[in-house]
């Protein structure tokens, strides 16, 4: 019976769903840990006061619970710790008590039988600051020009309104900053190079003079009197501030403008709860990053990754379309055929570093520097092409994906039937009309599903891109306001670097651990996206050209 049951064939059809069902268990465990670890760190934790016995003076210590751990008797012994109430384990807590910029540190291991009351006060308040991380304390006064305005139990209420103005204010500044002034700045350094172009041809002279003289005087003068209006709005955001009380009773005057927000947690109810964690995740989404990437957002890198992917797609398609073609359509099959195609198999699997390398080699030195020198010489010696940007990196990883395009294209150019060839051939299209509106898009399919995997695989590339563009960050986006708009010299963030700078180049490892799952997800469900949007187009392609097909 066991021997016709093999021969069946039903034991292997069992492995197989095993097989399937394992690897689909793992893939959703895995996202879910990361979901969980990511998201689970917008959420706003509830704050303890622990009164804590560690010596002859017992101390006060604030500040939200980030794990537990819990060590056998062999465990604490082999690391010197003492177990005195008799449970035969130790029973550690990692609290983030934030107030960096008074105790130093952001993280404390504590011990749980050294705990001597835990309490979670009502009125303790999160505020969270542009440097030095998170303050916990209690609010005691506001203060405008050094005066307090309100003190007690106004001062919440009162802290909450100031705040409001001074983020308005900020965000007026830093308006500011990035279109107005940054467009000068832009413009004079333009002006600069031009008029170093003019020496190096010998066409600047006295009227040429006159007349950058009268630009640079125009900007001069936008400038200042944006300076004047910065320096305002500069001294009317420093006007208030506010008191704050450690646990341990010291006092320490937080000036506004270094304020993101205060909330009291413990004082949350659940829809505020919510609210909150809908606010920073769209923070997160949205803004840039603070404290060496460890606090605010990651839309520079969101950005820089989706500039990057597609103009890598605009560059990859059209070439590895172009070359299945030529080899399927066109060239000779014969030995010279299968060498490239051997070629271009081996190529998928050589190292993405070694692309890198290729990159920063031939496309920034060679190509980049020879660029400078012909159309930019009056740059010297600050090189503009010849220095890694968005450009080499989206060409480095088009030839990176470029394998798999063209596998896709020839395989959806092989399963079109020889009879729809010839049968157009028949009716009088040239071969070059029957390839562009009968073979090309009965392949769509087959081009799109490579294109769109290329992309997938594109998108989490991280080794090539430390050679040749990506940075840990970028002062400005690859896209603004100042002509000619898209700059393509230019560094840029992407989300694979910025996974790799936080978790293993950040000064604070506990502080940026939970932002590292939350942009891998982020990452991820980017990748998904692609990848159903894939599988989404090639069906629409299929059933539109089904009939052509059958």
């Amino acid at each position: 019976m066991i021997k016709l049951w093999f021969k069946s064939g039903e034991p292997w059809v069992w492995l197989n769903a095993a097989a399937v069902s394992t690897c689909l268990i793992l893939v959703v465990g895995l996202l879910s840990l990361v979901a969980v670890r990511g998201l689970g760190h917008f959420w706003p934790a509830q704050v303890v006061e622990y009164r804590y016995q560690d010596g002859a003076q017992p101390s006060t210590i604030v500040g939200e619970i980030v794990d537990t751990t819990v060590l056998s008797a062999q465990q604490a012994k082999d690391s010197q710790y003492k177990i005195t109430d008799g449970s035969g384990s130790l029973i550690q807590k990692l609290i983030k008590t934030g107030n960096r910029d008074t105790t130093g540190l952001d993280f404390r291991w504590i011990e749980a039988q050294k705990i001597k009351q835990t309490t979670y006060p009502v009125d303790m308040t999160v505020i969270e600051r542009r440097e030095w991380g998170n303050f916990y304390g209690h609010i005691v006064a506001v203060k405008e020009q050094s005066k307090v305005i309100a003190s007690g139990s106004q001062a919440e209420q009162v802290a909450q309104q100031k705040l409001t103005e001074a983020l308005t204010i900020f965000a007026q500044i830093e308006t500011m900053q990035q279109s107005e002034v940054g467009a000068i700045n832009y413009g004079l350094e333009q002006l600069r190079l031009k008029q170093k172009g003019l020496q190096l041809k010998n066409q600047w002279n006295a009227a040429t003079q006159q007349q950058f003289a009268k630009q640079q005087a125009d900007y001069e003068s936008r400038y200042a009197q944006l300076q004047i209006t910065l320096k305002q709005l500069y001294e009317k955001i420093a006007l208030n501030s506010l008191v704050a009380k450690e646990a341990s009773g010291n006092e320490l005057e937080i000036p506004l403008a270094k304020v993101v927000r205060l909330y009291q947690p413990n004082a949350m109810s659940v829809w505020e709860k919510m609210q909150h964690y809908v606010e920073k995740v769209g923070e997160f989404i949205s803004d840039d990053p603070r404290e060496a990437n460890t606090e605010g957002g990651i839309f520079p890198a969101i950005f820089g990754t989706i500039m990057m992917v597609m103009l890598m797609a605009v560059i990859v398609t059209p070439l590895g379309v172009i070359a299945a073609v030529y080899m399927s359509e066109y060239a000779k099959q014969g030995f010279i055929t299968r060498l490239i195609r051997i070629a271009v198999n081996n190529l998928a699997g050589v190292p993405s570093i070694v692309y890198g390398v290729f990159g920063l080699g031939f496309f920034v030195y060679i190509l980049g520097g020879n660029i400078d020198r012909l159309f930019f010489p009056e740059s010297a010696p600050a090189p503009v092409f010849g220095t890694p940007g968005l450009l080499w990196s989206s060409l480095t990883l088009a030839l990176l994906t470029l394998p798999v395009v063209i596998v896709s294209t020839e395989e959806g150019l092989s399963r079109i039937p020889k009879a729809i060839r010839e049968g157009s051939l028949a009716l009088g299209a040239t071969k070059a009309e029957t390839l562009w509106r009968t073979i090309l898009p009965m392949a769509s399919p087959a081009i799109m599903t490579g294109l769109i995997l290329a992309v997938a695989r594109a998108a989490g590339e991280v080794a090539p891109l430390m050679l040749v563009g990506v940075v840990k960050l970028a002062p400005t986006l690859p896209l603004d306001g100042n002509f000619p708009y898209f700059h393509l010299d230019r560094k840029f963030m992407h989300l694979g670097f910025h996974i790799y700078d936080v978790g293993f180049q950040s000064p604070n490892v506990e502080a940026a651990r939970p932002l590292v799952y939350a942009t891998s997800l982020l990452l991820v469900m980017v990748i998904i996206g692609l990848n159903l949007s894939a599988i989404s187009i090639r069906n629409h392609l299929r059933e539109k050209y089904k009939a052509l097909e059958n």
